[in-house]
């Protein structure tokens, strides 16, 4: 039984948590038996009572006839078993509404004879996980890409499990980047004023190839072992917590990675979308498949044929990718199970979801749900990447949409009010040019459920850098870095943003957009975190954020508050964002009493002279302001100087 108890150990996949305990275990399998169960373990008390676990092993029967499941848990309910075309998947169905946390065994037979027995632990949920807070208004998210970010562990750089290894001096190769690295540098982060980390996918990403980037995951519940462990991650959210940052994990619902584990077994034969095989069976590994149109207005179009519906949501998004069909609702258990073990696990303030639209639209709806369900003052942002707002629009929770579709998806990427930002400040002022096509763009929030609790951002990791966008122009780099923080929006910043980090313009350039952040790594001969051999635009620039970003931690004005706009003219545009004292109808810019800030783009390189009467009705009650970035006062009795090119921020003070 030693001998027996040894082989079973060896067989566990080493992300699991349960080959601490598989040497206690007595399960007479043979040196070939290998098993996953999935969730790695779950909690006791959760929202949702029911659990399904996916159990694959080739030591399951081919003939089920027989086959039996023993539950030693005090208080869980096993309320039976589920198979698929593959006789090495079981799905287990539990009720755990009465049970407290504990370890407890599950034991496999055919008949009498036992094959497996598995320890499944139910912990207990830390107190108040249910009514943890998502990211809102009040934050600023900062992405890192992990690979680009800084190499704290350089002994983790390679894994003889894993099958690229580490090339820094290839742009779209691994360069070392990992979870210690981001540890390490929490103070930086926290000092330049941000309050959220969305980190671009930690999960195992086990491809030959351009591996780096984390969206072809090849196992959903373990992180590379380039980035560090489960507990590495754990380790860093409590840490980043300690220091008032939350963080956001990065969801891939839509495709895998094609060297997941489940491609050399699938689960079932309609576990992936293959839309020119339709009879692909259980044993067959990437298979060859149709690729997503990108179409993405089918799922909403009243007239689109099928056909051109599946062609966007069924297709494969690059070859090394395989999509996955969420209509199968034991993938979408899966699939959803997985991501509240995540935010339990890790203890997370909130999801970024990739390719949103791409998964199937019922399943989406379902997922939101659940996970809302779960975690009521949550979020979760999507990325649907259009530049229609009515696209974006028809995901968000609230919207009445023609079809019925409901969603509850509280957040989306703003891409219509990005593109139209960087359209606006590089185009020459007209009629119908340069700001008013910003100003105009807003107007497009009545097609919204909720406007403000969008995502916009200055850029991410699928766009180019925007100072190189903006022609390195520094004043318009200013006004667009304001215009994202000063919007009546969640707002979002790249890593290295601060610091002005560059790319080409045309064209897809990924791995130099993701380039490593000066300073992570060793030999760099400029260091962004501590500010050596910064230029002097680079350091203004980083000094113009940080002063931004923590202005904005103590302004409920550029927080909650409402935004009044006014149309854009001779090239200047005038907001203001003011937050009421007192409760009161209509827009909070018109109280007097109210907390107001007054943000002006200029974009003429000549002396302007702005008079300020066009504006009493808002500046009523204020005799004088203060820039947020050089504190000059300025009266309000009096038209305002603007020097040059740039925007001011300005603080209302009472008379």
């Amino acid at each position: 039984m030693i001998r027996h108890s040894l082989l079973f150990a060896l067989a566990l996949t080493a992300s699991s948590p349960l080959c601490a305990l598989a040497q206690a275990s007595h399960s007479p399998v043979s040196s070939t038996a290998s098993f996953h169960l999935e969730p790695l373990s779950w909690w006791a008390g959760m929202h949702n009572p029911k659990l399904q676990l996916m159990l694959h092993s080739n030591a399951l029967p081919a003939n089920a006839a027989q086959l039996k499941v023993e539950i030693a848990g005090k208080d869980v309910v096993f309320e039976g078993i589920e198979q698929t075309d593959n006789p090495h998947y079981l799905f287990i169905n539990l009720d755990l509404r009465q049970a407290k946390p504990q370890t407890f065994d599950i034991r496999i037979l055919d008949g009498d004879k036992q094959l497996l027995q598995l320890p499944y632990t139910l912990a207990a949920r830390v107190e108040d996980s249910r009514e943890r807070q998502g990211f809102s208004n009040k934050d600023v998210i900062y992405l890192i890409t992990p690979d680009r970010f800084a190499n704290g562990n350089p002994s983790n750089d390679n894994q003889t499990d894993m099958l690229e290894h580490a090339a820094p001096e290839n742009s779209d190769g691994r360069h070392g980047g990992d979870i210690e690295g981001i540890r390490q540098h929490l103070d930086y982060l926290a000092k330049l004023g941000v309050t959220q980390l969305w980190i671009n996918p930690l999960l195992e990403n086990n491809q030959a190839q351009y591996s780096y980037h984390g969206y072809a995951i090849t196992n959903l519940y373990r992180v590379d072992s380039r980035f560090g462990s489960n507990q590495d991650y754990q380790r860093l959210v409590t840490e980043a917590k300690q220091r008032g940052l939350g963080v956001i994990k990065d969801v891939v619902l839509n495709h895998i990675g094609s060297n997941h584990w489940w491609l050399k077994d699938l689960p079932s034969s309609d576990w992936l979308n293959v839309p020119q095989q339709p009879n692909v069976t259980a044993t067959q590994a990437a298979p060859t498949a149709n690729f997503t149109s990108h179409r993405r207005t089918t799922v909403q179009d009243p007239y689109a044929d099928t056909q051109d519906k599946s062609d966007f949501v069924d297709g494969w998004f690059v070859d090394s990718m395989p999509d996955l069909n969420q209509r199968n609702p034991k993938l979408a258990t899966y699939l959803i199970q997985n991501s509240i073990w995540w935010v339990e696990y890790a203890g997370l303030s909130g999801i970024r979801e990739d390719t949103y639209s791409y998964a199937d639209k019922a399943f989406l709806a379902q997922w939101s749900k659940a996970l809302m369900a779960e975690y009521p003052n949550f979020n979760i942002v999507g990325e649907e990447w259009t530049a229609n707002p009515i696209t974006v629009s028809y995901w968000q929770k609230g919207k009445i949409n023609a079809d019925g579709y409901s969603s509850d998806l509280p957040s989306l990427m703003d891409f219509p009010l990005y593109e139209k930002l960087l359209e606006s400040l590089n185009e020459p002022e007209g009629w119908d040019t340069g700001f008013i096509k910003l100003y105009e763009m807003l107007a497009n929030d009545v097609v919204y459920a909720n406007p403000s609790q969008l995502v916009l951002f200055e850029g991410n990791h699928d766009t180019n850098r925007i100072y190189s966008l903006l022609k390195e122009n520094l004043p318009l780099y200013q006004m667009a870095l304001t215009y994202v923080l000063t919007a009546k929006r969640i707002p979002q910043l790249f890593y290295g943003t601060e610091v002005l980090m560059t790319s080409p313009t045309e064209g897809r350039h990924d791995g130099v957009v993701r380039s490593d952040f000066p300073g992570g790594f060793a030999n760099n001969k400029v260091n962004d975190f501590s500010g050596k051999g910064l230029n002097a635009k680079q350091q203004q620039a980083q000094t113009f954020i940080r002063t931004l970003l923590n202005y904005r931690k103590h302004s409920a004005a550029l927080q909650t508050g409402d935004l009044l706009h006014f149309v854009p003219q001779n090239g200047i545009y005038v907001q203001f964002r003011c937050a009421a004292k007192h409760a009161a109808e209509g827009n909070a810019c018109y109280q007097a009493d109210a907390d107001k800030v007054m943000v002006i783009y200029n974009k003429n390189d000549q002396a302007q002279t702005l008079d300020l009467s066009r504006f009493n009705k808002v500046l009523a009650g204020n005799s004088y302001a203060t820039s947020v970035f050089t504190e000059n006062k300025f009266e309000l009795n009096q038209s305002l100087v603007l020097p040059h090119a740039g925007v001011m921020l300005l603080e209302l003070k009472p008379q």
